[in-house]
């Protein structure tokens, strides 16, 4: 299957789009114009990338009148460059409409351009869309590329998707767990509450790595003092991939903008440093002593 199906004569690309920017300009464009809408969609297979995007945005600009042309190429055009284009129109209108339609080619198109642009489009009607990638990842169906987009979108929408995050935070789907961290802390850097700073402390706990992981990670990305205490305590996990991600999630953290004391940090450290025996744990916690230290250094000469 080559990208390129049917041949769209340029010159005739070329003189429809100016045509829709002059009406559109003296306001005279129908957006009810099935007939004009369809060949502004098929005119999104054009060779020239350009062309294709100055369809795009315009198609975007009228909005949700032309929800169903681009649905309808979404779903059946044999052209993977079209499929492409009216997944990323779609993200640019924003209309619920289309929903069932990006997650079929989220989950079935076989053209892996079309599948992340749907993912994106998901991503962009927000609210509605969280159940349906909620689904995705507690299915063993999808595979870990699905899932990651699916994981990607829903941090994506953020705060948009609280009640859901909030509450998917206690699924007995690892991969939905894992994937509901991550979309706190994007919720946790953009509007910092208690609430998902607790969720995230709570989730060092987790029965899975993963989740585990990816909470260390979230509370030092956004240097959450009140989680030191735990994250010195995930030091002492049995597992190993644990204990390094709390010692950066610690490191990251002493070396922000409003460190804590330096002792708070360091004395844990060194201690753990003392007892652990494997090799990659070691060396990080070398490293975030070593960066606490200059830090440290560096705090004294101001």
């Amino acid at each position: 299957m080559t990208d390129i199906q049917t041949a769209i004569d340029p010159a005739e690309s070329d003189a429809l789009l100016q045509t829709v920017r002059e009406q559109r300009s003296l306001q005279t464009f129908n957006p009810n114009d099935s007939e004009l809408l369809k060949k502004m969609v098929e005119c999104m297979g054009d060779s020239r990338g350009m062309m294709r995007l100055n369809f795009a945005e315009t198609l975007g600009s009228i909005g949700k009148p032309a929800t169903p042309f681009l649905v309808e190429a979404l779903a059946h055009h044999p052209n993977p460059v079209v499929r492409r284009a009216s997944a990323k129109t779609l993200t640019l209108i924003g209309d619920p409409v289309a929903l069932p339609a990006l997650l079929e080619a989220f989950l079935h198109d076989d053209d892996t351009v079309v599948h992340g642009s749907a993912a994106a489009a998901l991503a962009q009607l927000g609210e509605p869309s969280v159940p349906h990638l909620l689904e995705v990842l507690a299915s063993p169906q999808h595979s870990e590329n699905t899932k990651g987009h699916a994981a990607w979108a829903l941090a994506f929408i953020g705060s948009k998707a609280k009640k859901y995050l909030y509450r998917e935070i206690a699924s007995d789907s690892v991969e939905v767990r894992a994937a509901v961290v991550g979309a706190i802390a994007k919720i946790a850097q953009e509007e910092p509450e208690e609430a998902a700073f607790n969720l995230l402390v709570n989730a060092l706990t987790d029965t899975a790595e993963i989740v585990r992981v990816e909470a260390a990670s979230a509370l030092g990305i956004t240097a959450y003092k009140p989680a030191i205490s735990n994250l010195i305590e995930l030091l002492h996990h049995a597992s190993w991939e644990s204990r390094k991600a709390a010692a950066l999630a610690l490191m990251k953290i002493g070396t922000s903008e409003d460190p804590p004391e330096f002792s708070v940090l360091l004395e844990p450290l060194e201690a753990a440093l003392v007892n652990e025996s494997e090799a990659q744990v070691r060396q990080v916690i070398q490293l975030a002593i070593s960066q606490i230290h200059k830090q440290s250094e560096a705090d004294d000469w101001e």
